[in-house]
């Protein structure tokens, strides 16, 4: 899953970078409120965290924007103790929950699980299932009928894409979009390298789950009797 970080505070948003990334999220940070709100309106992110005070335009502008945009994508506003005021205007215009710093890590963690849960994502601490794989997004292991082994992180965003997709067909162009960023440098063999890796190691295991192609469309993850 890919978070974005709207922090002006450069400190700050690195160290929320460095937390997320650990735990397995994809992130971009900005750190001035147009370049977030460019960000933002891409689509390809599944939570913003939003500061409310930032350079050029305030998150509150930017979150109002992005809502009359029709972007539905769940944000947290990072508040300053203090900014009760803000919060509640935050609330109103359409953010979905907010954080006053300092906060702890465990609690920012779950506060995200939380919205995620709330916009439909499944986000379980323990794993993600299909069929008869198992994949746990936070040692990075797959398994399957009693055996296991592990990915690599970029192996693991990939799979986990699929399987939170289920039946919906994944395109090459929003594979690169979610895993690597909309201004990335990644091309469609990056693409076709890691999932040839997952097709082998489902092999591996012995996985009645296979990734079909739909030549033209993309990949769906399919679970074979």
């Amino acid at each position: 899953m890919r978070i974005l970080i709207v922090e002006d505070e450069v400190n700050l948003a690195e160290a929320l970078t460095q937390i997320l990334k650990k735990n397995h999220y994809s992130v971009d940070a900005v750190h001035d409120g147009q370049t977030g709100l460019d960000n933002a309106l891409s689509g390809i992110y599944d939570l913003l965290l939003l500061d409310i005070m930032l350079p050029g335009m305030d998150g509150i502008t930017l979150l109002k924007t992005i809502r009359a945009e029709g972007i539905a994508t769940p944000v947290i506003m990072l508040t300053a103790k203090g900014e009760i005021s803000d919060t509640i205007t935050g609330l109103d215009c359409g953010a979905d929950d907010y954080v006053a710093k300092p906060f702890s890590t465990g609690e920012l963690l779950a506060r995200i699980r939380a919205a995620l849960r709330r916009k439909g994502e499944v986000v379980p601490e323990d794993g993600l299932k299909f069929g008869d794989i198992e994949l746990n997004t936070s040692t990075l292991k797959l398994s399957c009928n009693g055996k296991e082994l592990k990915l690599i992180l970029k192996e693991c965003e990939l799979l986990e894409l699929l399987m939170l997709r289920k039946s919906a067909v994944t395109s090459k162009e929003q594979m690169i979009e979610k895993l690597w960023g909309f201004d990335s440098d990644a091309e469609h063999n990056n693409v076709e390298v890691y999932i040839s890796f997952l097709r082998k190691k489902l092999a591996f295991l012995n996985a009645s789950v296979r990734i079909s192609t739909i030549r033209g469309v993309g990949y769906v993850l399919e679970a074979t009797s």
